[in-house]
């Protein structure tokens, strides 16, 4: 069976080693992601993608090298790389994210986000309510006063939206809820730009906010979990909302 060629893409900027294969797993991760390869695809050998890209061999095979790792390919002697079953690809990886976010319209992955969040923070709030140490309740609450100095609809606001939640991860003292936090910190700057920009009533979001800090405050598991669920509440409205807008 012929391989699907593909026009040639601009040829990637002449950059250290490392960038230029970089840039070129996002190149082709992008492909995966999007479907122009899906599961059970062969791709292009080294030279076609040498070709597409205008880069050398060495660093296609970094590229691919670096997309086994990350669980969307295999290769083979002889055969070449083909693309794994979906469930295989790592999609917590930061860059696998990033490339499944361009893939999708942006409210469908916000709305996986948004499933994530529901599974997490209402836990996270309880957790952070029994075991928060006075420095973590002080990032919550140096968080929310940025939210509150900053223009909603800002980079600012979404910049301090991104440290309050982060911090409510971290202040639930469970190691492994950080580094989940920092793998999708990019993704939580996409949701709150664009909930702070479609939001029907943006100022509903700071008492929304205040009341988790209260409640994680007053050492209250209960109420910390309702005044997430709450916030998470106010951020389906505003998908909705837009949905409809749509």
């Amino acid at each position: 069976m012929g391989q699907r060629r593909m026009k040639p893409v601009r040829a990637v900027r002449r950059k250290p080693g490392s960038r230029v294969h970089s840039e070129l797993a996002a190149g082709i991760g992008r492909r995966i992601l999007d479907g122009t390869y899906p599961p059970g695809s062969l791709l292009p050998n080294e030279a076609e993608w040498g070709e597409m890209f205008g880069a050398s061999r060495t660093a296609v095979r970094e590229a691919i090298k670096t997309l086994n790792g990350k669980g969307l390919l295999v290769s083979r002697p002889k055969i070449g790389s083909r693309v794994e079953p979906r469930e295989r690809w790592n999609l917590l990886d930061r860059d696998v994210m990033a490339w499944h976010r361009a893939a999708l319209d942006e409210r469908t992955f916000l709305l996986s986000l948004q499933e994530i969040r529901r599974i997490l923070e209402p836990g996270a709030a309880v957790l952070a309510a029994q075991r928060r140490s006075p420095a973590q309740l002080a990032a919550l609450e140096a968080a929310l006063a940025d939210m509150q100095a900053a223009a909603v609809d800002s980079e600012e606001m979404v910049e301090a939206d991104v440290r309050f939640h982060l911090a409510l991860l971290s202040a639930a003292n469970n190691e492994l809820l950080v580094p989940f936090g920092i793998v999708i910190e990019q993704a939580l700057a996409s949701m709150f730009a664009y909930t702070t920009s479609h939001a029907a009533h943006p100022e509903q979001m700071l008492p929304l906010h205040a009341e988790v800090v209260k409640a994680i405050a007053a050492r209250s598991p209960e109420a910390a979990r309702k005044a997430v669920t709450a916030l998470l509440d106010d951020t389906d409205e505003t998908l909705g909302a837009a949905a409809g807008a749509g």
